[in-house]
């Protein structure tokens, strides 16, 4: 947290927040009290416009996620491209992110990279893995725990197994660890060792 993110968050009229019980526990170890209201993936299509008239009435909001940053992988979205078109101001805050500090980590070229998000989780998806297959750029990638050897599987598959990659878990957390390895040995190792956390899989480039 930086000393900005404090202020801010002591002095905005309400935070939405992604999991308030969540949010909360920050908010208590900083001694804020900011009331809150949730703002998460299955309500921030019918909160939009309410967020958005709060915003019209001269109410000063801040938005938080769980982890890392919001609009990435994450709600915030929707919401800042509504009020770019509304004309309202918006300012991103620098915070924790996993996506860049796995790219440095992993030691793959950072000058031109492709951040991938999520792969789809059925329609769409082994397209996407063709079109990795191709990308000259060091790839970026989220996943869930227990999707992690799948998606080892299928990257093997179309990237080659000799392929260097890093799998980051957990990263600015207290339990950081990354692994680097070839696709087919880090393969092995998660089929041995179950992954937990948040994972950004960093792949290099052909």
């Amino acid at each position: 947290m930086t000393l900005r993110a404090i202020e801010v968050l002591k002095t905005v009229d309400i935070i939405l927040a992604e999991d308030t019980r969540q949010t909360g526990k920050l908010l208590k170890h900083f001694g804020i009290g900011t009331p809150m209201k949730s703002f998460h993936a299955h309500n921030e299509h019918e909160k939009l416009r309410e967020v958005i008239s709060m915003m019209k009435a001269g109410k000063v909001l801040a938005l938080v996620t769980d982890g890392g940053t919001p609009g990435i992988s994450d709600p915030g979205f929707l919401l800042v491209r509504e009020c770019v078109r509304e004309g309202l101001a918006i300012e991103c805050l620098p915070g924790a992110t996993a996506m860049i500090p796995a790219l440095v980590l992993s030691g793959f070229p950072t000058d031109r990279f492709s951040f991938e998000g999520f792969l789809p989780v059925k329609k769409g998806r082994a397209t996407r893995l063709k079109e990795l297959a191709k990308e000259d750029r060091t790839m970026v990638l989220y996943e869930s725990p227990h999707r992690l050897v799948k998606t080892l599987t299928e990257l093997s598959e179309h990237l080659g197994s000799e392929r260097q990659a890093a799998v980051c878990r957990e990263l600015t957390k207290v339990y950081e660890e990354v692994v680097r390895g070839t696709l087919s040995e880090l393969l092995a190792h998660f089929r041995k060792t179950q992954p937990r956390g948040e994972i950004v899989i960093v792949a290099s480039g052909r």
